[in-house]
């Protein structure tokens, strides 16, 4: 389910960056403050047979681009990522979703922030998990949203 406001977004974040394409990354939920994605197992199998851990940090790296988006004015404001870390837990042997909310204080933070130094920071800790529900990656990271 996308919000008829975010469909230009969703198909950026599927399609606007190249490397990002080939891998098959979806959005699966795109609403204010919401968004979850989904990396498919096909396409982005390593040699030994388990998604490429290329493949699970780039649905990492992606999201806070993609929450920065359906939380601020893309036309004001724009995300860049400054750090990220991922531990690996076990091996992705299914599609993988990430899914994160933006709560609505967090938001009026950031925006508060963007609006008097023209930048603000922000931190992610995101879930990557396999179609049996287990966490099988962890992403810590901090992005940044620019006027």
């Amino acid at each position: 389910m996308i919000d008829e406001k975010y469909k230009s977004l969703a198909a950026y974040v599927e399609s606007g960056i190249e490397g990002i394409r080939r891998t098959g990354l979806k959005v699966l939920v795109l609403r204010d403050r919401y968004v979850k994605l989904l990396m498919p197992l096909q396409g982005n199998v390593n040699h030994v047979g388990i998604m490429y851990a290329g493949s699970l940090f780039t649905i990492g790296e992606v999201m806070g681009g993609a929450i920065f988006g359906a939380s601020f004015d893309m036309g004001q404001y724009y995300p860049l990522v400054k750090e990220v870390q991922i531990r690996f837990r076990r091996p992705a042997l299914t599609d993988i979703t990430l899914e994160t909310l933006l709560d609505e204080g967090k938001a009026a933070q950031i925006l508060m922030e963007l609006k008097e130094k023209g930048k603000a920071d922000f931190t992610l800790n995101l879930n990557l998990v396999d179609t049996n529900g287990e966490v099988v990656s962890i992403i810590q990271g901090i992005w940044q949203g620019r006027k």
